[in-house]
């Protein structure tokens, strides 16, 4: 039984194909997702958020802050996403 050595090509490749089946994955899942993104001051994205979770709550809809930052205003930049509908 011999064991075939990798080459960095082949690794490369290997790389390759992962990475592109990944992208087409989430590509496909990610239409299932609604996602809506605020950009306001602290206190109000605060607000933002509660009102969201109160309005779909996560063990119905899954609904998470996906991404937030802080900008440089100080303003913050916040997603939210959730599933379409309860099931």
């Amino acid at each position: 039984m011999s064991i075939r050595r990798k080459t960095p090509a082949d690794v490369a490749r290997a790389l390759s194909a992962r990475s592109h089946e990944f992208a087409r994955a989430k590509q496909t899942d990610s239409g299932a997702w609604r996602r809506e993104t605020f950009t306001m001051p602290r206190p109000e994205s605060r607000d933002k958020a509660r009102e969201f979770f109160s309005r779909f709550p996560k063990a119905a809809y899954m609904t998470e802050v996906e991404h937030w930052r802080e900008l440089s205003d100080g303003r913050i930049e916040f997603t939210m996403r959730r599933l379409p509908t309860a099931d």
